[in-house]
């Protein structure tokens, strides 16, 4: 099957947002709450192997839910290690084989079309929350937000317990991904 879409925009924005954290700002809230930078950090070096993994369909049967929490165990090389996984698992969904079938990640079976989006959703989520919390600029694809906002437009008002808290009200006239943010639960003009 032919890949809906590239990681690589996602990816790149990631890794740009990731190499502009310096580590004084390791302990800084994120928009995930409870969450400091240095756990979202964890967060990102698991899930981009884990959906690298779910790519190459080598975590099938066998994948754990994910954690995200105050106590991170950031390695020291997270830096290099995140832009290394990403580049991974960019080319891992370039593969024909990653659409097809089903696949899982995080302890969840989803089929591969679906997992995708899922993996870009975290990727973007994820680098805008970082971004945020740092205070750097981010940028999306507007084809990337455009999917997300297609995937999570039904996301119920109260939320998806253990994935997004509420939804926040975001004007309907607003950029497609400060929409997708406030679908998630998170308020697009946070700042720490």
């Amino acid at each position: 099957m032919t890949p809906t879409f590239d990681f690589e925009p996602a990816a790149t924005a990631l890794e740009t947002v990731v190499a502009g954290i310096s580590d004084d700002q390791l302990h800084a809230p994120t928009p995930c709450e409870g969450t400091t930078v240095a756990a979202l950090l964890d967060h990102v070096l698991a899930l981009t192997e884990a959906f690298r993994q779910a790519a190459t369909k080598e975590s099938v049967g066998r994948s754990t839910p994910p954690s995200v929490g105050r106590d991170s165990k950031l390695p020291g090389d997270w830096r290099t290690r995140i832009q290394a996984q990403l580049k991974e698992l960019v080319a891992a969904w370039r593969e024909p084989g990653a659409w097809e079938g089903e696949t899982e990640a995080g302890g969840v079976r989803e089929a591969a079309l679906v997992m995708a989006v899922i993996a870009l959703d975290e990727i973007v989520v994820h680098g805008w929350d970082l971004a945020r919390a740092t205070g750097q600029p981010f940028t999306c694809a507007e084809s990337h937000a455009a999917i997300l906002f297609d995937f999570l437009r039904e996301t119920p008002a109260t939320g998806t317990p253990g994935l997004f808290g509420p939804v926040v009200e975001v004007p309907a006239d607003a950029p497609v991904l400060d929409r997708v943010i406030g679908l998630t639960g998170r308020t697009p003009s946070w700042t720490a």
